[in-house]
């Protein structure tokens, strides 16, 4: 039996996720990293779920800190852009 993923209903929510995984395809491809599993590798962060991300599923706030330090960045720099 397959695990069920969390489902976000609110459109502001899910808008908001497909931002965040957005931001994050663009950083990893601006640090050179064409493939998500690579990076995922590279950094010790679980291919499948990091592609999960990058897909816009919901993720837990702490989870996003540690990716974003994974990226070298401050979550300041994070959000500085592509989020309305």
């Amino acid at each position: 039996m397959a695990a069920s993923r969390k489902k976000v209903s609110n459109p502001v929510q899910e808008k908001a996720l497909r931002q965040l995984g957005d931001r994050l395809r663009k950083i990893r491809m601006e640090q050179g990293y064409g493939n998500y599993e690579k990076f995922a590798l590279k950094h010790n962060i679980a291919r499948a779920q990091y592609g999960r991300y990058e897909n816009g599923e919901d993720l837990k706030f702490t989870t996003l800190v540690n990716i974003v330090h994974e990226m070298g960045m401050s979550l300041k720099d994070f959000f500085d852009e592509g989020f309305d």
